[in-house]
């Protein structure tokens, strides 16, 4: 770095001051022009030295990522940018520290989206110790493409975090992340917490409750049998929500769980009754084999 490089953070607080200073000044435009012109002067002056600081500071990010060999998997690539090139590599070798070395130092929203789809389509072998600590920070300021990384990983670490967006109603889309995450982990402490939506009355029922079923077939846990049954019974609440809790009890998958779906195959509903045929097979089929 050169010896007289004046740090990026000097050079905007400079640039704030300025902008401040003309703000607060009062200045008229033909009396005061002197002292404009010698304002717009020196904005022009601390704006350059910030646009050669990022330059620089952009310059260091990939010489530190060259020295940490980023760029060592890289032979003969034709994506550009090379960061992209090195990362599907990195994603193809199951180098997550990699990863996570170019999601914390690239700051473009284009690599930051690439990183977390690989650590995405990577699934459980992208969890570490290290990424788990990205991630569940990151699902803890309610980022959605977290949660649903973490689910893709069961991480099991994570749901303390994700159980406390269940009853988040004002945020039917944060919930539903939340469900679908700890369905695909499996967290048997979401189990209450997901069967109370089932009964909740709140403007954005229709969009979440069919998830919280879905999840809890998902879980499998037999305690959800009861306040799925008592769903799927109840011939006033929607179709998508009583075929979503049939599909949730057949996935559990108890004899129990099974017959409480099969009692609605010859509903009127063609969702509902449809989960009910199935679980009428899966019974017949056990019957069949015993």
């Amino acid at each position: 770095e050169p010896a007289d490089a004046v740090p990026i953070e000097t050079l905007a607080t400079a640039l704030d001051a300025v902008a401040d200073a003309v703000a607060d000044a009062d200045l008229d435009a033909d009396d005061d022009a002197d002292t404009i012109s010698a304002l717009l002067d020196a904005a022009d002056d601390l704006t350059d030295g910030l646009d050669a600081a990022e330059e620089w500071d952009d310059l260091e990010t990939h010489e530190q990522l060259r020295a940490q060999g980023y760029y060592d998997v890289l032979g003969h690539y034709k994506d550009y940018p090379v960061e992209w090139a090195a990362l599907k590599e990195h994603e193809t070798r199951g180098n997550v520290d990699m990863i996570l070395l170019a999601l914390d130092s690239l700051a473009s929203e284009f690599m930051e989206r690439h990183c977390l789809e690989a650590l995405e389509r990577m699934g459980k072998r992208g969890k570490t110790e290290a990424s788990l600590e990205e991630l569940v920070g990151r699902a803890e300021k309610r980022d959605q493409f977290a949660i649903r990384i973490l689910g893709k990983m069961a991480a099991t670490e994570a749901t303390e975090t994700l159980v406390e967006f269940v009853p988040e109603d004002s945020n039917p889309q944060l919930q539903k992340a939340a469900f679908k995450a700890l369905g695909e982990i499996g967290a048997s402490e979401a189990v209450q917490p997901l069967a109370d939506r089932l009964s909740t009355d709140s403007d954005t029922d229709d969009l979440v409750q069919p998830l919280a079923a879905r999840a809890l077939g998902l879980i499998g846990d037999t305690r959800a049998v009861d306040p799925l049954a008592d769903v799927l019974a109840a011939e006033e609440r929607g179709d998508d929500l009583r075929a979503a809790a049939g599909w949730a009890l057949r996935q559990i998958g108890t004899r129990e769980a099974l017959e409480a779906v099969a009692d609605h195959a010859d509903e009127h509903s063609f969702v509902v009754s449809t989960e009910g045929e199935k679980a009428q097979r899966s019974l017949d089929a056990a019957a069949a084999a015993a």
